[in-house]
């Protein structure tokens, strides 16, 4: 085995470690609920001080396959359609989707910051269907370089809530300008602690998270449709079942019970018209 090669992010670009931690944790699990060989092998190939961040939690996998089983959908019906990546972090979702789809001819477009694309082409192996844009996902530019005559897939995984809220929408807009016909999925924290989440939540004694100035409740995502050009239908989705009788029963009480809704964390389908 090779020798963990040292890294060091900041910042927003920090947490992209935190939940690859997360991902690579619940893999390694015998009763796991993501199945992730490659987060696996890039955690075992960093050296870094993972434990900073304090426990894992298994939210994070959630996440992750809810965002996996939309794309999926999309891919069945688009199968040489693009998904683009925003903010990818160390995530490794395209190896994922492409084990489990035979044949896999999709292709992909990662949007990150120069350090983030300096690791995952040092760490993560060469794949041909893969194109990279090294610069922020606000940097409109990226969207030159789909093409979109097969279906686009666009995935903000862990990106919106770090941004100001104009910030976000104003990328929600021009997504459903440029792409009409595209999907759109992304994910915020629970509106309600809105207050908290802008000054940082510690995970740890040594790990505050950064700022989250952006949150929407169910309700208010609801009517993006309404407010934001070239939105077709907004998809309040429900997070995949989890591991344990406890996590599962509060998430689905979460989604059944109206007044719980703003207390849950939200994953959104969009599809632009």
């Amino acid at each position: 085995m090779s020798q963990a090669q040292k890294v060091t992010l900041t910042g927003v670009s920090e947490t992209a470690l935190l939940t690859l931690n997360a991902r690579a944790t619940e893999a390694r699990r015998p009763d796991r609920i993501l199945d992730d060989p490659m987060a696996v092998s890039l955690a075992d190939s960093i050296d870094f001080d993972f434990a900073k961040f304090g426990s894992t939690r298994q939210d994070i996998a959630v996440r992750a396959l809810g965002i996996d089983t939309e794309a999926l959908r999309f891919l069945r019906q688009h199968p040489t359609g693009t998904v683009v990546a925003l903010a990818e972090g160390l995530q490794t979702s395209f190896w994922r989707l492409s084990e489990a789809i035979p044949d896999p001819q999709f292709r992909w477009l990662t949007v990150d910051l120069p350090p983030i694309i300096e690791i995952r082409e040092r760490l993560l192996p060469a794949a041909p269907r893969v194109s990279v844009c090294t610069q922020s996902a606000l940097d409109y530019s990226w969207m030159d370089r789909v093409d979109a005559s097969d279906g686009v897939f666009i995935s903000a995984e862990g990106l919106l809530m770090y941004l100001q809220p104009e910030q976000s929408l104003g990328l929600i807009a021009e997504c459903a300008r440029r792409f009409p016909g595209g999907r759109m999925i992304f994910d915020l924290p629970p509106a309600w602690i809105g207050w908290l989440l802008r000054h940082g939540v510690p995970t740890s004694l040594r790990y505050r998270a950064p700022s989250m100035p952006f949150t929407l409740s169910a309700a208010d995502t609801a009517k993006l449709v309404d407010t934001v050009p070239g939105i077709r239908a907004v998809h309040d989705l429900q997070l995949p079942r989890g591991r344990g009788l406890l996590f599962n029963t509060v998430l689905q009480n979460a989604y059944r019970l109206p007044f719980l809704a703003d207390g849950r964390p939200s994953l959104t389908l969009l599809e632009f018209g």
